[in-house]
């Protein structure tokens, strides 16, 4: 079993790639939205701790978020390990995270950082356009969408665009993601647990430098 971090800046591909390691691996993905929405429609007494918080408008602890990653990492439901996919955002976090799979026997076998180049990036995701039926994704440059504007995939004719994918939002998001993310680079760095792929090389050529990773630990269990 592998557990591993996700780190990259919004549109580094996480998301695609976690997929697949799901799917390939049977790897369960533990993102902290989801995990805190299923908590909150869920009625258990940690259900009704969020539901309390987020009626409030307030930001959810870290003692909540940990106690809901502890109840699933004690589950069983994954053989193949765990992706942690928004948690840990602090040194605090990454601390109490530490402390928690230490306790349960286990350890985070690595901190993957999917690199990116700002500039590639914002050019990649301001021209980004999704399928409104099957998620299909087109750009303007270079993957538009078909001339007779149907998806190629589902061949609906109806296109969404994020309303934050635009430059200033974009570049501000990024500008949150280094001041929260850069104390973790390093932390993770000194722990010998981070590596790196290129986050803008083609989805399958990202998957293929996932795989080494995650196959030099296989070799090593």
């Amino acid at each position: 079993m592998t557990n591993i971090i996700l780190l990259g800046p919004p549109g580094a591909g996480k998301g695609t790639q976690a997929k697949r390691l799901v799917e390939e691996r049977g790897m369960v993905q533990l993102s902290t939205g989801d995990m805190l929405r299923e908590a909150r429609s869920s009625g258990t007494e940690m259900g009704q701790r969020v539901a309390a918080v987020m009626d409030r408008g307030e930001l959810v602890t870290d003692e909540i978020v940990i106690g809901l990653i502890r109840e699933k990492l004690t589950s069983g439901q994954a053989s193949g390990g765990y992706i942690f996919d928004g948690f840990p955002r602090t040194l605090a976090q990454a601390d109490a995270l530490a402390e928690l799979l230490s306790e349960l026997g286990q350890s985070l076998d690595h901190a993957i950082e999917m690199r990116v180049d700002d500039e590639v990036l914002v050019a990649r995701i301001t021209g980004r356009a999704t399928c409104a039926s099957c998620g299909e994704v087109y750009h303007d440059t270079t993957r538009p969408i078909p001339a007779d504007g149907k998806c190629g995939t589902c061949g609906n004719t109806e296109f969404t665009r994020r309303a934050d994918d635009n430059e200033d939002a974009l570049r501000t998001r990024l500008l949150a993601y280094y001041k929260q993310t850069s104390p973790l680079i390093g932390y993770y760095h000194a722990k010998g647990e981070l590596r790196s792929v290129n986050g803008l090389a083609p989805i399958e050529d990202v998957a293929a430098e996932l795989a080494e990773v995650l196959g030099r630990e296989t070799e090593r269990a």
